[in-house]
């Protein structure tokens, strides 16, 4: 029994020094520029160091948002692939531990009333009970499933780093949806505005004509407006529909309207966008994170592979009890105990060495798309910052254009009551004021958007 505990002693200890074959990962060394494509100012401070609730102050989006982040179906998926991939480590994990099973027989022999000769005497019945707790342990001489491991480890962090990502990209598709249906709301009270300018214009025309100052001609051309204001009303009111079902299903909630009161002219920018440093994108962006767990996952397992080169060694043994009658058992001097350490070494399996060279495929593929994803960030935050610049630039003229045109519907529709030129000249400053504030009000939809894609291009929201 002694010798015993002392082999099973030393092959414990044998299994704890046992080395790891495979390479140990190392954080590759990607070039990434000093500072952003389009950046204004090069700063450490980051537009993504922000709460999401910060960004736009908006009562009625920080209630949306918040909604969503407790409701969505695709942030409680990701949950819930968050615990099976914590339970996929407990399951590798539990491969280098002991496996102890117990075990419980009984024997009886019964022999023949006479013994099988003159010198072999007859024998009566005898029953024994034994009860052997046994333990089989797989010492992972190589580190196999060490790696194996460390790889479920890396799929746990990735799993948590993609539903990082899926905040990030939730908090944006809320915010994006919310802005389209204010741009929508202001959509529809310009084209309540232009029908009922066009309503007056048609009922002045219709009376100016009655009294011979006016033709048929200035009649259909002031109808002309009317239907082109009236004509954008059903597709606003679907584009309504849409967002307000878009915004529902963010939240987890069957299509149902959406209360809001603010206004799209009424959203408070951010003064400044800094965008920081790019060397920040690495620890900030979840996706650039998964992608790294990813890769750490993908180089331990090309040791796991490479382990299955080597002998694998396996301990098993037993102690037990025996005794003839069952009350007894724990009184039973008899104990019956065994280690025995087994040694497989692999001669020739075609499917190890392939199994390798999978493996180091694998990780170069983990390699160059976490390189890509990283390229990919950078390009995304380059051009979140040239299209947020010339969107406000483009808004801007497009302010002077709208004011210009206010001023000739107000010059045309003073010269066609003095009568000196036709409705067609009051008809066409109408339509491009119309058109202009259209116009306007998408450039204002597409800079706040703007705002949002580059808060998420900078991988900000999901910092708790």
């Amino acid at each position: 029994m002694k010798h015993v505990k002392l082999i099973g002693t030393a092959m414990a200890g044998l299994a704890l020094a046992g080395c790891t074959v495979g390479p140990n990962y190392k954080r590759p060394q990607v070039a990434v520029p000093d500072q952003f494509r389009n950046a204004n100012v090069a700063a450490k401070e980051s537009l993504a160091d922000q709460k999401w609730s910060e960004v736009f102050r908006d009562e009625q989006l920080t209630q949306l948002v918040s909604k969503s982040l407790e409701h969505n179906f695709d942030l409680r998926i990701a949950a819930e692939r968050i615990l099976e991939a914590r339970a996929q480590v407990g399951i590798v994990r539990a491969g280098q531990l002991p496996a102890v099973d117990g075990t419980a027989s009984f024997t009886a022999n019964q022999s023949a009333g006479n013994g099988a000769s003159v010198l072999a005497p007859s024998q009566r019945g005898a029953s024994y009970t034994t009860v052997a707790p046994g333990v089989s342990w797989d010492l992972d001489l190589w580190g196999r499933l060490r790696r194996l491991s460390e790889a479920a480890r890396a799929q746990y962090a990735a799993s948590q780093e993609g539903r990082r990502a899926l905040t990030v990209s939730l908090i944006g598709d809320v915010m994006d949806a919310y802005f389209g249906l204010l741009e929508q709301d202001l959509e529809l009270t310009l084209s309540g505005r232009a029908q009922a300018a066009a309503e007056d214009g048609l009922r002045l025309t219709k009376l100016r004509r009655e009294r011979g100052a006016a033709t048929g001609l200035d009649v259909a051309q002031a109808e002309q407006l009317l239907y082109t204001a009236t004509s954008q009303v059903p597709g606003i009111r679907r584009n309504i529909g849409l967002y307000e079902d878009q915004l529902s299903l963010l939240a987890g909630e069957a299509p149902q309207a959406v209360a809001r009161t603010a206004k799209l002219e009424d959203v408070p920018l951010p003064p400044e966008l800094p965008a920081g440093l790019p060397a920040d994108l690495l620890a900030r962006r979840p996706d650039i994170r998964q992608a790294e767990q990813g890769l750490i996952a993908a180089n331990a397992e090309i040791g796991a592979a490479r382990a299955l080169l080597f002998p694998e060694v396996t301990l098993t043994g037993f102690f037990g009890v025996q005794s003839r009658a069952l009350g007894s058992l724990l009184d039973s001097v008899a104990h019956e105990g065994r280690i025995t350490p087994a040694a497989l070494q692999p001669i020739f399996h075609a499917g190890i060495r392939s199994g390798i060279q999978l493996t180091e495929a694998q990780q170069r593929e983990a390699l160059l798309n976490y390189q890509k994803t990283i390229y990919t960030a950078l390009r995304d935050v380059s051009d979140a910052l040239v299209n947020h610049d010339q969107l406000r630039a483009q808004r801007i003229e497009e302010e002077k254009l709208v004011a210009a045109l206010a001023a000739t519907v107000n010059m045309a529709n003073l010269r066609y009551r003095g009568g000196l030129d036709s409705y067609l000249q009051v008809l066409d400053a109408q339509r491009n004021l119309f058109l202009g504030q259209l116009t306007l009000a998408r450039l204002r939809l597409s800079e706040v958007q703007a705002i949002v894609e580059l808060y998420r291009a900078l991988g900000g929201g999901w910092q708790p």
